[in-house]
C-alpha cells in the first residue's frame, strides 16, 4: 500500500513505480514506418523509484522535485498528468514528488514506469474513470514501454512491445548493475549492423537459455564499459544487458547469492538487487489504497 508522507503542507501518498528487465530482446525485422517489431519478456521487479501527488484546484502541474537537466515539459512524468488531464477535461491539477532512485538511460524502464504510475494514481486521485486499456493507450502515445507498466504484469511482448500476453517466469532474484555510462536507444535501433531478422518463438516456448538480447553485441563493442561490466557479472551467474543497456542484470536463485556479488561490485559501478515479480508493486498499492 502507499504509504504517508510529509510534503509542503499536506499529506500525500508515495506510490511505487517498478523498474523491470528486458529478459531477452528479439528484434524481428523492421516496419516501414521505421518501428522495429521485437518480441521481449518484461519482468516485473521489487524495486524502483517512487511518485506522490498533491492534488490542486487550480489546473497547473508542476514538479516540486524537478529532474537534474530534464526541462518539465521533457519529462514524461508531467507528459503522462497532462495528457490524462487533456483526454479527461480534468480542471484539477497536482504537484509531483518524485524519489528517484533507477539511473536514468539505464534501459530499465524508470522514464516509462513514471509516466505510467502518474497515469495509474491520477486517474484514481482525479477520479477520471478510465479503465486499464484506456490509460495503456494514452501511455503508448507517450512510450512503447508505458503500456507494460500500467497494466502491471510480467508479460511477453510483441509487435513494438505493444501486444502484451502475461506469463509466468520462474521467480528469481536480479543484480541490476548501472555501468555509469549512457546509451542512446535510438542510436542503436538506427545502426545498419542491428540484427533484425531473429525468428518468431510461441510465448510458452520462452526459455531464458535459448534467447538472446540481440542488441548486446552492437552495444559491447561500442561501449567498453558495458562489455566489461558483462565479462565481470558472467564470473558469477548467468548475465545479459538489459532493453538497449546500459544497465545489465545477473540472475540469482536467491537473495543471499546476488548479495556476495553485490558486495564485491567495484565502487565505479551502481547497482540493486531486486525480487522479480508476476505482478507490479504498484497493482497491489492501489488496490490496498481502493479496498
Amino acid at each position: 500500500m502507499g504509504y504517508r508522507v510529509n510534503t509542503t503542507d499536506t499529506l500525500a501518498t508515495w506510490w511505487p513505480s517498478p523498474a523491470k528487465l528486458n529478459l531477452f530482446l528479439h528484434i524481428n525485422g523492421r516496419r516501414s514506418d521505421g518501428f522495429h517489431e521485437l518480441q521481449s519478456v518484461f519482468q516485473m521487479l521489487s524495486y524502483g523509484d517512487e511518485l506522490a501527488f498533491e492534488v490542486t484546484h487550480e489546473p497547473s502541474i508542476c514538479m516540486h522535485t524537478p529532474l537534474v537537466g530534464v526541462a518539465d515539459d521533457d519529462n514524461l512524468i508531467i507528459k503522462a498528468a497532462r495528457a490524462l488531464q487533456k483526454h479527461c477535461h480534468c480542471k484539477l491539477g497536482c504537484t509531483i514528488y518524485l524519489n528517484k532512485k533507477l539511473p536514468m538511460g539505464g534501459g530499465i524502464g524508470g522514464g516509462s514506469s513514471n509516466a505510467a504510475t502518474t497515469l495509474r494514481v491520477l486517474n484514481e486521485l482525479w477520479d477520471c474513470k478510465l479503465n486499464i486499456d484506456q490509460l495503456a493507450e494514452l501511455g503508448l502515445a507517450l512510450g512503447a514501454d508505458v503500456p507494460v507498466f500500467v497494466h502491471g504484469h510480467t508479460a511477453f511482448a510483441e509487435g513494438v512491445g505493444e501486444i502484451l500476453t502475461p506469463i509466468a517466469v520462474d521467480s528469481k532474484v536480479y543484480l541490476v548493475v548501472f555501468p555509469n555510462c549512457h546509451v542512446a536507444t535510438a542510436t542503436i535501433f538506427g545502426s545498419p549492423n542491428l540484427p533484425r531478422n531473429t525468428p518468431k518463438i510461441n510465448a510458452k516456448d520462452y526459455q531464458f537459455d535459448i534467447t538472446q538480447n540481440d542488441c548486446q553485441n552492437l552495444v559491447i563493442d561500442q561501449y567498453s564499459e558495458v562489455a566489461k561490466l558483462l565479462q565481470w557479472l558472467l564470473q558469477f551467474a548467468p548475465s545479459r544487458m538489459t532493453g538497449t543497456g546500459a544497465c545489465v542484470f545477473a540472475v540469482f536463485d536467491d537473495h543471499e547469492k546476488a548479495e556476495q556479488v553485490f558486495n564485491k561490485l567495484p565502487s565505479d559501478w551502481h547497482g540493486f538487487i531486486a525480487q522479480g515479480v508476476d505482478e507490479s508493486p504498484l497493482n497491489t498499492a492501489l488496490r490496498a489504497w481502493t479496498d
